[in-house]
């Protein structure tokens, strides 16, 4: 009888996974105030979660610079050898990226697997990629990234410590490892620019109706609002990198077309090898007529956010596309910073406020929405929608309008 209520319940296939307990390392530096690590970890936990790791305990110390060899100072890396033991850790994960040869002697020291924000984030792209372009672009990525690493993958050529019977063909074999994985490279750059000849081709495709691209920082809510305003179902998920593959939908508003595109999301200390890798992917961005830049108003670094995501556009020559920005979460914004005691007029006032300030600041409309609630969705329908417009009348002056 125990299994009654077990009816049309799938069993799990496969091996359970362990959840990995893990410690998060950050320097305070010349470069990096207190404060700044602090969210930086906070965004390497939340990392660290969606990868599957548990945050065990988190290490600061203030450096004018990373240690060349263990990035940490000496008593820093015996306190976290001496926590290691004492608890079940079996993850250490550093904010920063490090360099072969401080993962060697960390890992030597430690006993315990060593990985950097890089790794982790790289590794969660890995998981998350679906389909054949996503997945090129992370193994690209990957192998870009092991490159100049590939010192710390060879401890088992240690021929080379001199001496009688300890002369080997290691440092050769070595250089074979690195011309395989440069040959890997070329292969799977070659392998994403026919899909992105492909790519292009399905662009070309769509005929001339006016694209608008959903961009901003992770899990801020392209996504949840791609599937308010297209009626579709693109995945959605609380987490960091929910979505990495470009979804684009045709939309209409009243009997006005145009093309709605969700693209990945962008973040802080982003690898620098990822953004290369993904720049095809980006081309949806590049390519589009309209920005719609969606912004977590509850998250306490918005404004950092914004900087990153305006950064990452600059970098793709898009910062001048005309752009809508869409202030989400502004439920999640009400719980957290309004007193229950306030008036609605009140709020409304300080809402209203923050409004002009968002538009002064940043040289665009804007408006505050709910994409869980649907709330003011109306709202950005209609300023959507006199943007389209706007692009249609520039691009046909003369074509008798059917919308």
């Amino acid at each position: 009888m125990s299994d009654q209520w077990q009816i049309g319940k799938q069993k799990k296939k496969g091996i359970a996974k362990k959840v990995e307990n893990a410690i998060l390392i950050g320097l305070v530096t010349k470069d990096q105030t207190a404060a700044e690590v602090d969210e930086y970890l906070a965004e390497l936990k939340f990392l660290a979660e969606t990868a599957g790791a548990k945050t065990v305990k988190t290490f600061v110390q203030k450096l004018k610079h990373p240690d060349v060899r263990t990035f940490v100072g000496k008593g820093k890396l015996e306190e976290i050898e001496q926590y290691i033991e004492d608890h079940d850790i079996d993850l250490v994960i550093f904010d920063d990226d490090l360099t072969g040869k401080q993962t060697n002697i960390l890992e030597e020291q430690l006993k315990r697997k060593i990985i950097d924000r890089s790794t982790l984030i790289l590794d969660i792209f890995a998981n998350r990629a679906q389909t054949a372009q996503a997945k090129t672009q992370v193994e690209l990525a990957q192998m870009q990234y092991m490159l100049p690493r590939l010192r710390g993958l060879w401890t088992h050529l240690e021929r080379q410590r001199g001496g009688i019977g300890m002369r080997g063909p290691g440092e050769q074999e070595i250089e074979t490892d690195r011309r395989i994985v440069r040959d890997k490279i070329a292969l799977l750059k070659s392998k994403l620019e026919k899909i992105d000849r492909q790519n292009q081709t399905q662009r070309k495709n769509r005929g001339q109706l006016i694209r608008v691209s959903l961009v901003g920082y992770t899990n801020v809510g392209k996504s949840t609002l791609m599937n308010l305003l297209s009626k579709s179902e693109v995945f959605a998920e609380n987490k960091l990198f929910a979505t990495l593959d470009t979804t684009v939908r045709k939309v209409v508003f009243g009997r006005m077309p145009f093309l709605l595109s969700d693209t990945v999301g962008f973040i802080r200390k982003l690898p620098h090898h990822l953004i290369e890798s993904f720049k095809s992917t980006l081309d949806e961005v590049r390519e589009s007529d309209i920005l719609l830049h969606v912004v977590d108003l509850a998250h306490p670094q918005f404004e950092d956010h914004i900087k990153t995501v305006n950064q990452t556009l600059a970098d793709l020559d898009c910062l001048d596309k005309p752009t809508l920005m869409v202030f989400n979460k502004l439920d999640l914004y009400r719980d957290r910073y309004f007193d229950e005691l306030l008036e609605q007029e009140v709020k409304d006032e300080i809402l209203e406020d923050i409004k002009k300030n968002m538009k002064n600041n940043y040289e665009h409309d804007n408006v505050f929405v709910s994409a869980i609630n649907k709330e003011n969705i109306d709202v950005l329908r209609d300023k959507m929608q006199a943007l389209i417009e706007v692009h249609y009348e520039k691009r046909y002056p003369y074509q008798v309008k059917n919308w």
